[in-house]
């Protein structure tokens, strides 16, 4: 690992880079449309990554808090949080002016559009930048693009996984070094364009526990492509054990949650997704597994594994590095 000084210097900095970044994590009670935040934290960097001053707070969803294991945010914790709406004009404040920097930035980001959408608002970002994208950009030698691969990288000690206030701590620390070695190289962030949500729901969303998706009579969508995965196939999902990276993930029908956004969290574990079931297919993730698509119907025949949503975005959560 190469830790870069100060010597990347105002005098040096690409003048095309940002004056200010808004380093962001939130914890949620899901990840489908309808999920809420139930906390959030922001630091606040300068055009060089340095930490100006950091904010923090609970949410209340107004419902199930979900994954209680993982945020470890429960019902009676979050009772006397401050609502959304209570708390958008301070988080506006956080983030007006400044670049939205989060892992796995269109997750966030979209968690919180909905968020203020919901309130009839619009929250003060135009652009976001992912950090599992930059280090894509500075080729890090990371074994996987989670977020304590890319501290364990930079040296960073993670206190509290999962909790937004230090997980946002993590994450400024590790882009500053990011940031200069983006610099020092002239490499172009990946920045994005953040559009804000149109539609709002003004009334709590419904726990999702168990949640299976409505199908749409026309569900197809054209598929994205994508540049090949680096791992050799490793062979079929076994049950009860993990994923591992390399293998061919397919998905048949709708998903709760976005399925672009599934789609680029499987590719983020590395993970092949597959557009078609075959012999080769490791996996099959779908919530109607008696429906007769092609795909479930040649899952059938090849004894693919299939597996439903709600067990997928569990499996994610620790996928096995690949096998040398």
């Amino acid at each position: 690992m190469t830790m870069l000084d100060d010597r990347t210097t105002a005098a040096t900095w690409p003048a095309a880079y940002p004056q200010g970044y808004a380093v962001v994590d939130v914890e949620t009670t899901g990840l489908a449309r309808d999920d809420r935040i139930v906390s959030a934290a922001v630091y606040r960097l300068d055009a060089q990554g340095n930490v100006e001053d950091h904010w923090y707070t609970l949410v209340n969803p107004e419902r199930d808090p979900g994954p209680v294991w993982i945020h470890g945010l429960t019902s009676d914790v979050l009772e006397g949080a401050p609502l959304f709406p209570e708390i958008a004009e301070e988080f506006s404040a956080r983030l007006d002016g400044r670049v939205l920097v989060a892992h796995n930035a269109m997750f966030d980001w979209q968690m919180i559009a909905r968020e203020y959408a919901r309130a009839e608002s619009a929250a003060p970002v135009r652009q976001r930048l992912c950090t599992i994208a930059l280090s894509k950009e500075l080729s890090l030698p990371l074994p996987n693009h989670k977020l304590e691969s890319l501290a364990a990288h930079f040296g960073v000690v993670q206190q509290r996984a999962h909790n937004a206030l230090d997980d946002a701590r993590v994450l400024a620390e590790a882009f500053r070094p990011s940031l200069h070695a983006a610099a020092e190289r002239n490499v172009r962030l990946p920045l994005l364009e953040c559009r804000p949500l149109t539609e709002w729901a003004s009334a709590p969303a419904q726990p999702r526990i168990g949640y299976q998706a409505s199908y749409r009579a026309n569900s197809w969508r054209p598929a994205r492509k994508r540049p090949p995965c680096p791992y050799p196939n490793p062979g079929r999902y076994e049950a009860d054990k993990p994923l591992k990276q390399g293998m061919r993930v397919a998905f048949s029908g709708d998903t709760s949650v976005d399925r672009e956004l599934l789609e680029d969290r499987t590719v983020e574990a590395g993970l092949h997704v597959a557009t078609s079931v075959s012999r080769l297919t490791s996996l099959l993730v779908t919530n109607d597994p008696d429906s007769a698509t092609s795909k479930t119907v040649k899952a059938k025949a090849f004894g693919t594994p299939v597996v439903d949503e709600a067990a997928y975005t569990q499996l994610l959560r620790d996928v096995a590095p690949a096998e040398d």
